[in-house]
């Protein structure tokens, strides 16, 4: 640097001051106004005031959930949780151990990933990201100084209650992106050694024991299987569904209730900037699903995979290479340490060297007990996750959250090409609905994984989860294609990914594209990406029908297409649509008198059941238990699934079979096991899982039974059912004269720690349904305003 600027640069101060800058603009600012059930509000003058804000607003409400997650993906947790602890994302679902754990984050998120992904950020995602660290760390300095008394106690007094950087943050963005892929393998990446070069070893079980294996217990694979269970339901309705022309908007996201996949209501203004509201996953800084006066958007876990498996031939004199076009390569070793407290306090190492090839980590997967992608002398497995190669999911949101129109949305949804395992629907004021799975997806269209299948356990994969490419690793011809307009080689560009535009209505319930609308079905597409003229799950079909029947003016509701209090209406009604094709004949078939003594509680109860998991319905229990039983059961229905009726068949419950009636005996005698009334109403069988104090009633059921209005739980207990995953935000959005008008809920509240104000509020709100505003202009805040503050530093 020259001598004239340094000079210069030390006296900017002085010349702004004698310019009559008395005082230094702080780099970060700004106000955070909190309205009913705690939503923060918050305005800055520029972005890393905004993230300063958005930090330390939410540090206030869920500090330890957060900082456990980023001690976790440091590869810290056995250091301070011990040997014996575990970690698991529940969303996927998966749990490993601590120690496994430390080592899978070490291998995937290391300072190469988070300095990508800096380098890729955006300036402005960039400076949203420093201010928030700025505003946690401001939160952790309060805590550590003895400010706010009585709060956070699970991490007040941890070791691990220290401040955060930017490198936890971006990590913690890659551990999003990589959700629906790599950290599925967590111990199955951790574990993963060479065969010993010395010994005969066991012998290899065949293709027919790992496919039975795999059937039975299908183990990480069930992340991927339909009835995984994290998921969502939306509907874009256009000007043809909605009464008086208008567009309307439901977003509800079907997600866990504890942990980091909690969503956080959250408004972002920079004045002439941006100005967005809805929710965000924790730690990150930008709205993944919202509304303002333009546009409203939201998402449904994709069918898509976001990675494939790939079979490599060993060199069996060295089970660290292998071959590719006929020469060997050798794996890359990555040497790794953990540090491990141990059960006396006393903290020691672990080492372990973990081996990735060209493609990524390697890995072995077994299925109870038996070895179906083992690593031996003559063949491993490894796997390439195009979503751990994405550096742009924050870009992606901040175009979204940053965009002025319907139209620029679209754009840059394909442009960015950042998504990174989600569907999409938005609309907004006066156009169409706009449906896409533009998505991280990658380039291995049908023909490539046709000619490049491994050819003995790809049919032994795709019998538990289908359409998963398992390819061959030796030849070059079966790497990953280019698309011209991707943002980057080896995925899907826009252009081979499914989109409709339309002007009645787009849905999406988690299966694939293919009937985003009936009238206009989704074809052509690769395998990868999801499946087409396929049946559809029980909730896909209910969500249809609920449209269908709304448009003919045939659920009982006042004139045809839409109004918002009727989608309302629908969203919460919580019809078991399994009731509604098999309830009649349950009824007329396995239940007329005389009843034997192992239906007869369970028939009397269905008798009078309302076919719905209302709080004050009678009966669901009975039908649950009693639905849960018959999943994977063969000849279930009289009438099998047939093309031309997609969304109305299979139907007919074939009651001829003797498992059904076997199943409802079994459901009675389990109700009466757990001590539940058959007369008990189910808002006193089934209650909020998360929260302490006194229950919190939950209406809603489990998503495989055909309830659209999903409340999922780990199975009934002496307590009945715990609600601990399923609707989580809602939205329901519209217009009026161009303002946006948004109604919802955050299911489980806007705070994880119990002595915060906002722990349980919004959650007793939603068990009423009593349906909230969010306030969106200066006036509106400012009338359900609870507080203010303004901050800088």
């Amino acid at each position: 640097m020259s001598c004239l600027r340094t000079l210069a640069l030390l006296l900017v101060p002085a010349l702004l001051a004698a310019c009559g800058s008395s005082k230094p603009v702080p780099p970060f600012a700004a106000t955070i106004t909190r309205s009913t059930y705690g939503i923060p509000h918050i305005q800055a003058r520029d972005y890393p005031g905004l993230g300063y804000g958005y930090g330390y607003a939410f540090a206030e409400d869920n500090l330890c959930t957060l900082l456990e997650d980023l001690v976790t993906i440091r590869g810290e947790r056995a250091r301070y949780f011990g040997r014996d602890g575990s970690y698991s994302i529940p969303a996927v679902p998966v749990t490993a151990n601590n120690v496994d754990s430390d080592f899978f984050w070490k291998l995937m998120a290391t300072d190469a990933v988070v300095a990508q992904l800096k380098a890729a950020a955006r300036p402005e995602t960039a400076q949203l990201t420093r201010g928030y660290v700025a505003g946690f760390n401001r939160y952790i300095r309060e805590l550590r100084a003895g400010e706010h008394p009585g709060r956070h106690a699970a991490c007040a007094q941890a070791a691990y209650l220290a401040p955060i950087s930017e490198d936890d943050l971006y990590r913690r963005y890659f551990r999003l992106s990589i959700i629906a892929s790599s950290s599925v393998f967590t111990s199955e990446i951790a574990q993963a050694q060479p065969p010993p070069l010395s010994g005969s070893g066991s012998a290899a079980p065949g293709l027919a024991a790992k496919a039975a294996a795999l059937q039975q217990q299908p183990g990480v694979l069930a992340a991927f299987a339909r009835s995984k269970r994290l998921g969502s339901n939306m509907y874009g309705l256009g000007p043809e569904a909605v009464q008086g022309g208008g567009n309307l908007l439901l977003g509800n996201p079907h997600f866990p209730w504890s942990g980091t996949e909690r969503l956080y209501i959250v408004h972002l203004t920079v004045p002439g900037k941006m100005d967005i509201m809805g929710a965000s996953l924790y730690g990150v800084p930008l709205v993944l699903i919202g509304f303002n006066d333009h546009f409203a958007w939201s998402h449904t876990v994709s069918t898509a995979y976001r990675f494939t498996l790939y079979e490599l031939p060993i060199n069996p004199l060295d089970p660290t290479q292998y071959y590719y076009e006929g020469n060997t390569v050798d794996m890359t070793p990555v040497p790794l340490t953990v540090q491990v407290k141990e059960s006396d306090g006393s903290i020691s190492s672990e080492q372990r060297t973990l081996y990735r090839s060209q493609y990524g980590p390697m890995l072995t997967l077994s299925s109870g007990g038996v070895p179906v992608l083992s690593w031996d002398r003559l063949r491993g497995y490894s796997l390439r996750d195009a979503n751990a190669e994405n550096a742009r999911l924050i870009n992606q949101f901040f175009a979204w959250n940053s965009a002025g129109s319907l139209a620029e949305f679209e754009a840059r949804h394909a442009e960015v090409l950042g998504v990174p395992w989600v569907n999409t629907v938005a609309t907004g004021p006066g156009e169409h609905v706009y449906y896409g799975d533009i998505s991280v997806v990658p380039n291995t269209p049908d023909d490539l994984v046709e000619r490049c299948k491994a050819p003995l356990l790809s049919p032994v994969i795709a019998s538990v989860a289908p359409g998963l490419p398992l390819l061959l690793g030796n030849r070059s011809d079966c790497q990953w294609l280019s698309d011209s307009d991707a943002p980057v080689p080896g995925i899907f560009g826009a252009s081979h990914l499914p989109t409709l535009r339309r002007n009645d209505y787009v849905a999406n319930m988690n299966d694939s594209y293919w009937l985003s609308n009936p009238e206009q079905p989704l074809t052509g597409y690769a395998r990868i990406i999801g499946d087409e003229d396929t049946e559809r799950t029980l909730r896909t079909r209910l969500g249809i029908r609920q449209i269908q029947r709304r448009l003919a003016g045939g659920d009982g509701l006042s004139g045809t297409g839409f109004t918002m209090a009727q989608l309302q209406q629908i969203a919460l009604g919580s019809e078991i649509y399994s009731a509604t094709l098999g309830l009649g004949a349950v009824r007329s078939e396995l239940c007329p008198t005389p009843l034997s003594a192992d239906i007869q509680q369970a028939c009397a109860a269905l008798g009078n059941w309302d076919g719905a998991a209302r709080l004050s319905s009678v009966g669901t229990p009975v039908w649950i238990e009693f639905w849960q039983r018959l999943a994977g059961v063969n000849n279930l229905w009289v009438n099998a699934y047939s093309s031309s009726d997609p969304v109305n068949t299979p139907n007919t419950l074939n009651t001829a079979n003797v498992q059904v009636r076997q199943a409802l005996a079994d459901a009675q005698q389990t109700l009466i096991d757990h001590g539940i009334g058959f007369d008990t109403p189910f808002g006193q069988v089934q209650h909020s899982g998360v929260h302490q104090g006194s229950a919190i009633p939950i209406f809603g059921s489990f998503g495989e039974i055909g309830a659209f209005t999903v409340a999922d739980n780990d199975g009934l207990s002496d307590q009945g059912y715990a609600v601990n995953f399923g609707n989580s935000y809602i939205q329901t959005v519209g217009w009026d004269n161009g303002h946006v008008h948004a109604e919802g809920f955050i299911t489980y509240s806007e705070s994880t720690d119990p002595a915060s104000p906002h722990y349980r509020d919004f959650t007793e709100a939603y068990s009423q349904q009593q349906w909230h505003r969010f306030p969106f202009t200066r006036d509106e805040i400012r009338a359900a305003q609870i507080s203010s503050q303004n901050l800088s530093e």
